[in-house]
Formats: structure tokens, C-alpha cells, sequence
């Protein structure tokens, strides 16, 4: 199963391409990345995995109630419809 990739920040896996303005001649910076963010996708899968098992092991982590899932699914439709609506009159 593959991760959950954002339209509006696209995952690159590497150093950030994007680099800083040059002054008077100097080389552009490029931004590493670091930390989870530099592991590859299996890696970052198996931490992740690990922590929400021990968590439901320790009785720490959080269970959704049927009236918090239904909110959040409100929340994120609501957002998505609103840059839908912004996508279409801004002409793209």
C-alpha cells in the first residue's frame, strides 16, 4: 500500500530541488532533507507501524468515536470542496 501523497507538496524522494537566490555569484543552496524525512518510504512505514502498535499496546492511543470520525470527514470534504470552488474561478 502506498503512502498518502498531497497534490499541493509532492514528495520527492531526495534533496528539496528547490534552491535559494544566489548572491553575487555564489552556488545555490540546496536543502537536504534530514531526519524522517530522508529515510525511504519502507523505513519511515516501519517506524510508523511500530509506534501505533505499541501505543495500542500501552492503551495510549486514540480510538475515534463514530461522532469525531464523522467530523473530520466533514472538515476534510468542506476543505476540499472550498479549493474546488477556488480551482474553478481562478481558471485552473
Amino acid at each position: 500500500m502506498e503512502g498518502i501523497i498531497c497534490d499541493d507538496h509532492p514528495r520527492q524522494d531526495g534533496p528539496d530541488q528547490s534552491a535559494e537566490m544566489p548572491v553575487s555569484g555564489e552556488k545555490p543552496k540546496v536543502k537536504l532533507r534530514r531526519g524522517f524525512a530522508a529515510m525511504s518510504r519502507e523505513k519511515q512505514r516501519e517506524i510508523a507501524s511500530l509506534g501505533g502498535k505499541i501505543a495500542h499496546k500501552n492503551g495510549t492511543a486514540h480510538v475515534f468515536s463514530s461522532d469525531e470520525a464523522r467530523a473530520a470527514g466533514q472538515k476534510g470534504g468542506a476543505t476540499t470542496q472550498r479549493r474546488r470552488r477556488a480551482r474553478r474561478f481562478d481558471g485552473g
